[in-house]
């Protein structure tokens, strides 16, 4: 898949169809996670899920093409750039045999110290994990006189 080094191999499975016969829309959320929890853990170097260190603050999928089953998909991840507090990611859904793009989408994640239960910034090892992997700069350049978006606090409204 051009543009995304890493990627997964997700079989449509039975379960996941609507009434119609195709993938449910919530479904293609569930596709996103599958790809970006290894990716991350990948980056982080931490084979352990329960150290994680991010929340989805924010998640967007367009959907292209319908997907059926008996297709394998295609997900492809990548970080689109890191800011002080989060970091977005890219998605992309292909159907494996045909090529034909099925998704995209974008979430953002935010660096979160469970044990505080606060925000935190994004730790300078993913940075520089992300940067290498992903062979380019990532690190977002603050906008003149904007400030970064407030940081997502849990409960909050």
């Amino acid at each position: 898949m051009e543009g995304f080094r890493y990627t997964s191999l997700i079989p449509v499975r039975f379960r996941d169809l609507d009434g119609m016969g195709h993938v449910n829309n919530a479904v293609y959320l569930t596709y996103f996670e599958a790809a970006r929890i290894p990716y991350y853990l990948l980056l982080r170097g931490e084979p352990e899920v329960r150290r994680a260190d991010m929340i989805v603050g924010e998640i967007t999928c367009t959907y292209r093409s319908p997907a059926t089953f008996g297709e394998t998909l295609v997900v492809g991840v990548r970080v689109r750039e890191i800011r002080t507090h989060s970091f977005s990611l890219d998605y992309r859904i292909e159907d494996q045999a045909t090529g034909r793009l099925v998704a995209t989408g974008v979430s953002i994640q935010v660096a979160y110290d469970y044990a505080a239960k606060q925000t935190k910034p994004v730790p300078t090892q993913f940075v520089q994990a992300a940067e290498s992997y992903e062979a380019r700069a990532l690190q977002a350049a603050p906008a003149p006189g904007r400030a970064e978006r407030a940081p997502f606090e849990p409960g909050s409204t």
